[in-house]
């Protein structure tokens, strides 16, 4: 016994003689609740009143899984209740992939079905493309399916011998995630949105595009080599994203000074902007690391010169790039950072006999901490120190060396 939802979506409400009842699993003589398949959830609702948390195909009988253990028996007559909202729901998502599909058609290259999946708030269907679907290709089709929709396009459902729609070029076929669809039968059901798309599916589906209401894609992503992913929303959701999309927007052309149709060229410039501004103060920071590191008081001892001293709000990472373009061939250059638990970076040039690895050590074996480095440069961090501590056991060091 199979659903007879897919046939009959718009059946509600229907009556069945129970024919088997294992704990809280019962199977009907028929029924019209769509059993979970090919990336469409199963209908929810209620038998006799006892709410319905799953309906499964189970060797080629429906299984309807109730919240508790049903009190009715073998051979009772029942009433089952599908769940309006949520099978209109489904009905808009399932029929909205196809009108996308048919989209996509007429966009992409050597177009392929590569998987499809209703979850509570979007839809997503995955296509097997070449063509790279960026932004410009993503607005694209969701103004050819939203245009397909508006033109209140028939959608019908027949069974096709299987051989027919094999040869027939037009019919797009996913046998990864249409369970059933295929299956050895002799036949297929294939379902037709007029002049769009044709595709073998065993889903429900509205009768007519114009049942679906706005569809608004949400995003994209690749889940896999040569699949991409795209999201949408339909119904309610869809119309409740689209007008969040439009108040951000709205919001980002008052907030700019401009309208929607500049807003793009108004949003580059600004970025441009950013980018300068934020590269111009880096170059005006690392010179006031710079400079402040040519302040440092420096001692000189066996030819060796060391330069240390304290930076205030400065961190290890600009510091280091400080003073390792700092330092000179026969110098080293120290720099403790201010704060509770201090970090230190030391430079030492080619020539000045000094492993800034083992000073390094030295600092961290007197003051905790941990670091490390190699001759021209180390660091290390969390010293349990007052900074000025660790400048003036860096000065020790230095000539004792």
């Amino acid at each position: 016994m199979h659903t007879r939802a897919p046939s009959e979506p718009e059946v509600r409400e229907f009556t069945a003689a129970v024919v088997g009842v294992d704990d809280r699993a019962v199977t009907l003589s028929e029924t019209y609740f769509y059993a979970e398949s090919g990336g469409q959830p199963a209908d929810r609702g209620a038998i006799d009143d006892v709410r319905v948390v799953d309906v499964q195909t189970v060797n080629g009988a429906v299984r309807h899984t109730l919240a508790e253990p049903p009190s009715f028996e073998v051979g009772e007559t029942v009433t089952g209740v599908v769940d309006d909202d949520f099978r209109t729901y489904c009905m808009r998502a399932h029929t909205a992939s196809h009108v996308l599909y048919g989209a996509g058609r007429r966009l992409l290259d050597d177009l392929g079905y590569g998987g499809f999946n209703i979850s509570e708030s979007k839809v997503r269907v995955d296509f097997t493309t070449p063509t790279d679907i960026d932004d410009e290709v993503l607005v694209e089709l969701e103004r050819l399916a939203n245009r397909a929709v508006w033109e209140s396009r028939d959608v019908s459902w027949e069974q096709v011998p299987t051989a027919a729609a094999t040869d027939r070029e037009e019919v797009a076929f996913n046998t990864k995630t249409e369970e059933g669809v295929m299956d050895g039968a002799d036949t297929v059901r294939v379902v037709e949105v007029d002049g769009w798309d044709v595709a073998a599916c065993g889903g429900t589906h509205a009768s007519n595009t114009r049942e679906i209401g706005p569809v608004t894609l949400l995003d994209r992503s690749n889940p896999g080599e040569g699949l991409t992913r795209v999201e949408f929303a339909v119904g309610p959701d869809g119309i409740d994203r689209r007008a969040t999309h439009h108040r951000a927007l709205r919001e980002a052309t008052v907030a700019l000074g401009t309208n929607v149709a500049d807003l793009a060229e108004v949003a580059t410039s600004i970025r441009a902007e950013r980018d300068e501004l934020r590269d111009r103060v880096r170059d005006l920071e690392q010179a006031a690391v710079t400079d402040a590191l040519e302040r440092f008081e420096s001692a000189e001892t066996a030819g060796t010169g060391w330069r240390v001293g304290v930076l205030n709000g400065v961190g290890p990472n600009d510091a280091g790039e400080a003073a390792k373009n700092a330092v000179g061939s026969r110098e080293v250059v120290g720099a403790v950072g201010d704060g509770e638990r201090p970090y230190v970076v030391v430079a030492a040039g080619p020539e000045s006999g000094v492993n800034a690895g083992d000073v390094i050590d030295a600092v961290t074996d007197r003051f905790g901490g941990g670091g490390g480095g190699g001759q021209p440069f180390a660091q290390g961090g969390g010293l349990d120190a007052d900074p000025e501590a660790v400048v003036a056991a860096l000065r020790e060091w230095g000539p004792e060396e």
